[in-house]
């Protein structure tokens, strides 16, 4: 069990919560009226304290947290990530034009998903191609699932995010001034791409390519890894351009540090026209209660929370 600068009184800011393969993460982060945002406090409950039910209980009893405002980020299985064209209806009939678009790509009735949405705006100079809309859908069992245990925890669950929303908030403050941004990150779960331009999520992908693959010492095998994610990547940014072709793409950003990301920073650098860097936390977070988020392995760990706790009062509540 890790612990950093935890609070005892109701501090400002987001607590976000994830679990993971081998434990749930917890990370604090508070957004000053100057400077970078700041990590407060990053935990991690490990093997044996697996459950959600039982890091909250854990969370409750060693800290006073009351007041504070939690979101938890859910994991790749748990909802669905879907795009549609934006319903050309008044902005009060949205929500139900939207329910109508997505009910048959659901895995359960509409009636029993909760859903919400984040708009695409259309490019101002694209060829008629029309806005979108990226659609959030879980399973309202499950919803109130995980609701009723922050309630037991007596944790104000503020919000429920999913990680291409938390990647979009990390990739937000990466942007340079009036041009897009792309950003690359692994887990246990596969690859996600994402796109942003002015803070707004403008393509979002999976690659079925988990970090496990990435860490493999073969090396042809690592070579025929690195080659497949040069391909859906190439895709993905060929989508985007042909989408959104006024928009200018500035780079890359590589979440994976260490000798597998730059491994993998080389190759993808070779092999695309777009400039590939690797991310760097500290350009865009204060780190000074917790230095140990710069190392490779911590920021593997705590990447996706982190975003989550870099979330803005508009996603996924």
């Amino acid at each position: 069990m890790k612990m950093s600068g935890f609070f005892r009184k109701s501090p400002p800011g987001w607590f976000a919560i994830s679990c993971q393969p081998d434990g749930v993460a917890v990370v604090h982060v508070s957004r000053p009226a100057q400077g970078l945002p700041a990590v407060r406090s990053i935990r991690f409950f490990e093997v044996g304290i697996t459950t959600l039910a039982a890091a909250l209980g854990h969370v409750a009893r060693q800290c006073q947290l009351q007041g504070s405002r939690w979101t938890h980020l859910l994991a790749m299985g748990e909802y669905q990530m879907l795009s549609v064209d934006l319903p050309n209806v008044p902005v009060e009939e949205r929500k139900l034009a939207v329910r109508w678009a997505v009910k048959d790509m659901l895995e359960q009735s509409v009636e029993d998903t909760t859903l919400d949405a984040l708009a695409i705006p259309a490019d101002p100079n694209g060829a008629g191609h029309s806005a979108t809309m990226l659609v959030v859908a879980a399973a309202n069992r499950f919803i109130e699932q995980r609701q009723a245990l922050f309630d037991k925890a007596d944790m104000a669950l503020s919000a429920i995010d999913v990680p291409e929303v938390a990647q979009r908030n990390i990739s937000a403050l990466l942007e340079p001034e009036g041009q897009a941004l792309a950003m690359l990150s692994f887990s246990a779960d596969g690859g996600l791409v994402t796109i942003t331009f002015r803070q707004e999520l403008y393509l979002s992908r999976r690659m079925d390519i988990t970090l496990l693959q990435l860490q493999r010492d073969e090396p042809e095998q690592l070579r025929a890894v690195h080659e497949r994610i040069a391909l859906d990547l190439q895709r993905s940014l060929d989508h985007f351009y042909r989408q959104h072709h006024a928009i200018r793409l500035s780079k890359l950003i590589l979440c994976l540090a260490g000798p597998d990301g730059a491994r993998l920073q080389e190759h993808l650098q070779a092999n695309l026209y777009t400039p590939v860097e690797t991310l760097s936390l500290d350009a865009i977070v204060d780190l000074r209660l917790v230095p140990e988020l710069s190392m490779p392995d911590m920021q593997q760990r705590y990447l996706m929370v982190l975003g989550a706790a870099l979330r803005h009062d508009m996603v996924c509540a």
